[in-house]
């Protein structure tokens, strides 16, 4: 019991990828990277987002109000939990759901042009939230 309590101890403090204070930016390389979904045939604008180490890609996606948005979110690697949050009742957008590496389906249909902040909202202890570690986008949404 004494070396689990040691070793997690050591992780949790000494590990600068869990709990680093710096920004990814989302995308590769701190770069943004930007989607503008499509309707498909269905009359569905469909977005894949992946989530790991405190980025989401993409972290800017333009969407057209009024037409419904699947996002098909998951979690790319590591252990620390993440979500994904919009809270935009105004336009109908409150979504909260948990990310985890089995691909999970959200649907909705925005209907106010604007943007939206998306982020994990996820915090551990005293450290700096997932969100303030860059862990956060832009829904953009258009008409």
């Amino acid at each position: 019991m004494k070396y689990s309590v040691i070793s997690i101890l050591a992780i949790l403090f000494l590990s600068p990828s869990l709990f680093a204070g710096t920004a990814h930016g989302g995308g590769s390389a701190g770069k943004q990277t930007i989607y503008t979904a499509t309707v498909d045939k269905d009359g569905i604008q469909k977005v894949e987002i992946s989530g790991s180490d405190y980025y989401f890609d993409p972290d800017h996606i333009v969407v057209k109000k009024d037409i419904p948005v699947e996002f098909t979110v998951r979690k790319m690697s590591g252990i620390i939990p993440h979500n994904i949050v919009i809270e935009s009742p105004e336009a109908s957008m409150n979504i909260r759901e948990t990310i985890s590496r089995d691909p999970r389906v959200i649907r909705f249909t925005p209907t106010k042009t604007g943007t939206y902040p998306f982020f994990c909202d996820k915090k551990f202890l005293f450290f700096p939230s997932h969100r303030k570690k860059g862990m956060e986008g832009i829904l953009e949404v258009v008409e």
